[in-house]
């Protein structure tokens, strides 16, 4: 019973209706400087519902964040020689 979320960035051109956005999904993170709001919602139903969303009346631009279709487990990552020796250490 696991539902796959994706993320939607919504520009504003005020914070205050950021509480209307509420409807649509989990309000993430709202930030008042740069005017925007991070909306969770489901992925299956993510194109319809940014199109509901891209209509209001302040809303001035939707994006969706791609999160979900980057790649998440890096390969040739070595580990840095200096927090290795600390580690040993005991710092």
């Amino acid at each position: 019973m696991f539902v796959e979320r994706q993320g939607i960035i919504v520009y504003v051109h005020s914070v205050k209706q950021a509480k209307a956005l509420r409807k649509y999904g989990n309000v993430h993170y709202v930030s008042k400087e740069l005017k925007y709001v991070v909306l969770y919602c489901n992925q299956e139903g993510l194109e319809r519902m940014m199109e509901k969303i891209k209509n209001l009346p302040f809303v001035k631009r939707v994006v969706p964040s791609y999160r979900p279709f980057l790649k998440t487990d890096f390969e040739n990552s070595r580990p840095d020689k200096a927090k290795e020796y600390d580690y040993k250490i005991g710092i």
